[in-house]
């Protein structure tokens, strides 16, 4: 039997999204990330696959383009979420702080682990290796904190996407450093990162000013066609790309701190605003079905065997306590004693493993073992699934009190918006989160 023919194919992708939307519902209300269950699914599949003699497909090829265009997607929408106001600098600030500091301590420690504990793992590959492994998954985290208190909330969508962005360039600043003819070195990447915003502020007013101009309801896909343009040719001058989109982000998402003086005459805010807001959805859309297929296929690649590995086992264990106890540290520094579940809430997802298949051929060792990356993965949201059922088991009636204010908040919000001919009346701190639950 053919189980990968076009039309067995169209059916088992539609199967799999339905229900990856099944699964969100399911982790809305049990607080167990969507991200287990489509693992789970991927194995199921993994099994269903060698049953019918057809293991030996080779997924990487789609992987690889389904990771570049979740890597955008992933930047762009956590650039959409980040609203820069005069007061939110301090716990803007705090946030970055932590998120950095945090990644890199994190990378650092189980960069040391790796070396130590798997034969042929020089450093410069054990810092590629663990950097994946030390960025926290905002995809998972935002949907996940809803019902927390305003402070904490806005705390875990700062540091989430902080750590994203910063996790995601520092990534790539290793690639780069893989090839001694193209590495510059830091200065030469700060002079790069400096033409990069550059071009990326004149991209970003040029794409917002014609856009708003165009007449055609069918322009997004062409907006995200522009965007994947300018990463690739971003890509081909060796500039640093995803910081194209994650400025694009901010400037539509903050128009009216970019858009001031002379400029403002030139803006049509409320077509502008609109562009933002089918933008927000339709990239929500688009890195959910990225999500899904990303975390399933990856259950059908993992190795199981791997996770009975003594080796495996202790070399996961090791990176959970360092990343907890870095956490713990810096928590305590920054905010006080008042961090829980704050503590808790370090998932790792789909950034990890975005950037574990792209890992350069030759920083590959064959002594690592994916079922790390699962361990960690399934490791880290199980405690944060526990810390969230902790938190609502010694809190109650605030986070039942604020669930009801969230939902009356986006009736509200919809109604206005419903209502309202002037989009520029709408605060942006009113929109509601579209993104999915990972």
């Amino acid at each position: 039997m053919e189980i990968f023919s076009s039309y067995n194919l169209i059916i088992e992708v539609s199967v799999v999204i339905i229900l990856s939307f099944i699964f969100n519902g399911i982790a809305k209300r049990t607080n167990i990330p969507a991200v287990l269950m489509l693992i789970i699914l991927g194995i199921i599949l993994q099994y269903a696959i060698k049953a019918f003699g057809t293991n030996t497909i080779d997924f990487f090829p789609m992987l690889e383009v389904l990771g570049i265009v979740g890597l955008i997607m992933i930047v762009l929408e956590a650039a959409l979420e980040l609203k820069l106001k005069s007061d939110k600098l301090m716990p803007i600030l705090k946030s970055m702080a932590i998120a950095l500091i945090g990644l890199v301590a994190s990378t650092f420690i189980a960069a040391v682990i790796l070396k130590a504990l798997i034969d042929g793992m020089t450093m410069q590959s054990a810092w590629l290796y663990a950097t994946p492994l030390s960025i926290l998954s905002s995809a998972i985290i935002i949907p996940s904190v809803s019902g927390l208190s305003e402070e904490k909330k806005e705390f875990h969508v700062y540091e989430s996407t902080f750590s994203d962005i910063l996790g995601i360039m520092l990534f790539y600043f290793l690639t780069g450093r893989l090839n001694p003819a193209e590495d510059s070195g830091v200065g030469g990447f700060f002079l790069n990162l400096i033409l990069t915003i550059i071009i990326s502020l004149i991209a970003s007013y040029a794409i917002i000013l014609i856009f708003q101009k165009i007449k055609s309801q069918v322009k997004l896909f062409l907006l995200i066609a522009v965007l994947l343009l300018l990463y690739g040719l971003g890509k081909k001058m060796h500039l640093s790309s995803l910081i194209i989109i994650l400025i694009f982000g901010l400037v539509i998402a903050n128009m009216k701190l970019f858009f001031q003086g002379k400029l403002r005459q030139y803006l049509d805010f409320e077509k502008a605003k609109a562009i933002y807001h089918e933008l927000h959805v339709i990239t929500a859309e688009t890195a959910f079905v990225v999500r899904t297929l990303f975390f399933v296929i990856f259950g059908v690649t993992i190795v199981l065997s791997s996770l009975l590995s003594l080796k495996v086992t202790l070399i996961s264990i090791l990176i959970l306590i360092s990343i907890y106890g870095i956490r713990y540290g810096l928590l305590r520094l920054f905010m006080g004693k008042d961090i829980f579940p704050q503590l808790f809430i370090a998932p790792r997802g789909l950034i990890t493993v975005l950037l574990f298949y792209a890992i350069p051929i030759e920083a590959t060792v064959e002594g690592f073992e994916p079922g790390i990356l699962l361990f960690v993965i399934i490791g880290t949201s199980l405690v944060m699934t526990g810390g969230m059922i902790r938190d609502k088991k010694m809190n109650p009636e605030p986070l039942e009190e604020a669930s009801v204010a969230s939902e009356d908040t986006i009736a509200e919000t919809e109604y206005f918006i419903n209502n309202t001919t002037d989009l520029s009346d709408i605060d942006d701190s009113t929109t509601p989160d579209v993104r999915e639950t990972e």
